[in-house]
């Protein structure tokens, strides 16, 4: 049963609220319509298109990486909150890929958790010490990955981070990561 214009841009205006990066395509999935009429209905709302809103929720939720240039990080940090979590977002695109079966090859999500276990401390130096990774489930082309980053230890000289990277609601992999940071930042 279709729903209403009214009550669909409701539903849209509260799902946009809760899940922020909801792309045009799921969200026309999810309510049953074009894409089209996903957009019509977003500039009727006022409510600006998936990358005008990674802005502003960055913007809103962001400390600075102090390990990394911006263009190191893999992915686009949407949050980052130093020595206590971040988020990332990935694209999986052409380049991600392998050809044959447009599965992301696996370093990919690696570099995404990484990167994020690397930014997500507050320190000059970074670097990765070890690492404990699990590939949940092959990722495709055009999904879109959303690494969640959560410190869970830090020491004077190491900061353990746990990174879940995330399709939809769905785990596709998970990282323990254990980290040097330069004894100088402390």
């Amino acid at each position: 049963m279709r729903l209403s214009k009214r009550e669909r841009q409701k539903k849209l205006k509260l799902a946009l609220e809760a899940e922020p990066f909801l792309t045009d395509e799921e969200m026309a999935r999810r309510y049953g319509v074009s894409i089209q009429t996903i957009r019509l209905d977003r500039m009727e709302l006022g409510i600006p298109e998936l990358r005008g809103r990674m802005k502003h929720m960055a913007e809103r939720n962001f400390d600075h990486v102090r390990s990394l240039y911006p263009e190191e990080v893999i992915g686009q940090v949407t949050e980052l909150k130093l020595d206590q979590s971040g988020v990332s977002k990935l694209e999986i695109r052409e380049e991600h890929v392998f050809a044959r079966n447009r599965i992301a090859r696996g370093h990919h999500l690696f570099a995404q958790a990484n990167s994020l276990a690397v930014a997500v401390v507050d320190a000059e130096l970074v670097l990765t010490a070890t690492a404990s990774i699990r590939f949940v489930r092959p990722v495709r082309l055009g999904e879109i990955c959303v690494a969640k980053a959560h410190v869970t230890h830090v020491t004077p000289r190491r900061t353990q981070v746990d990174v879940r990277t995330f399709v939809e609601d769905e785990t596709v992999f998970q990282g323990i990561f254990d980290v040097y940071r330069s004894k100088e930042d402390q």
